[in-house]
C-alpha cells in the first residue's frame, strides 16, 4: 500500500512539474467546446470549430495565459546562475564484465560476474 502511495505521488509531482495538468484543463475544454458545438452544426464543422483559434472558449485563452507565463516558462540554466556554485559530479561506478572461461569442476558453469578494474581474489583464500 505504501509503495502504491508513493509511485502515485511521484507521478503527480512529475505530471505537475511538467505542466501536464494544463493539457488535462484543455482537454476538458475541448471536450465542452465539441459538445456544445455538436449540438447545433454537423460533425466535421463542429470539429473544425472547436480546434480553430476563432472558436476559443475563456479557459482556452486561460490555460494559453498559463501556459505562456514567466513562472510556467523552463529557461535555460544560464552561466551566471552557477557563478558562485560548486558543481557535484557523480563518481564513476566500477565496470563489470561476465567472466565466460572455464572454471573447476566443482564450480556451477554459469557465468561469473568479477570486475574489470581489480584482479581476482587469490584461490583459494589465504589463511591468517
Amino acid at each position: 500500500m505504501r509503495r502504491k502511495l508513493s509511485l502515485v505521488f511521484t507521478l503527480t509531482a512529475w505530471l505537475l512539474a511538467t505542466g501536464s495538468h494544463w493539457d488535462l484543463v484543455q482537454t476538458f475544454a475541448y471536450a465542452r467546446m465539441f459538445a456544445d458545438n455538436v449540438r447545433t452544426l454537423s460533425l466535421e464543422a463542429a470539429v473544425t470549430r472547436t480546434f480553430s483559434p476563432e472558436g476559443r472558449c475563456e479557459i482556452c485563452t486561460a490555460v494559453d495565459s498559463a501556459k505562456n507565463s514567466p513562472n510556467h516558462a523552463s529557461a535555460p540554466a544560464s552561466a551566471e546562475k552557477f557563478a558562485g556554485k560548486i558543481p557535484l559530479t557523480h563518481e564513476p561506478e566500477a565496470f563489470f564484465l561476465f567472466d565466460l572461461s572455464p572454471v573447476s569442476a566443482w564450480f556451477d558453469s554459469a557465468p561469473r560476474l568479477t570486475s574489470a578494474e581489480r584482479a581476482a581474489p587469490p584461490l583459494p583464500p589465504p589463511r591468517a
